[in-house]
């Protein structure tokens, strides 16, 4: 899913680690990013949890997307700043499923949470 993904590649996000339920994904923070105040711009953080989210939640075969996701911004991030996001897998009932994000930049320290609600597609929906 990921190799097909051009709008993660074209930011330089990549995939760390990778487990059923898991997922670690990494960017750099580019001055293309920055916001008017001189800080990340929230969108990127966000891509970054929502792309770490999608590989979580799709390492068990059936094509899984978002149903839903929120964020909280707990601190800024800046150009040059590496950010680290992990993705956890909370529960998965029926077709759905709850998948935490955390992501770090300097130092470790919590850049943002992301909360993401999955759902499987079936397997005779159109693509």
């Amino acid at each position: 899913m990921l190799d097909a993904d051009t709008a993660s590649a074209a930011l330089g996000i990549e995939l760390v680690d990778l487990a059923e339920g898991r997922a670690v994904c990494r960017m750099t923070v580019t001055g293309r990013m920055i916001n008017g105040h001189g800080l990340c711009h929230g969108g990127y953080v966000f891509l970054l949890a929502d792309t770490t989210f999608a590989c979580a939640c799709n390492t068990y075969g059936p094509v899984t997307v978002a149903a839903g996701a929120e964020i909280t911004f707990v601190a800024p991030a800046r150009a040059g700043d590496e950010l680290v996001a992990e993705a956890a897998e909370r529960t998965r009932y029926g077709r759905s499923g709850i998948y935490d994000v955390t992501v770090r930049g300097r130092d470790g320290q919590v850049v943002a949470e992301f909360r993401g609600r999955s759902r499987e597609m079936r397997s005779d929906a159109p693509r």
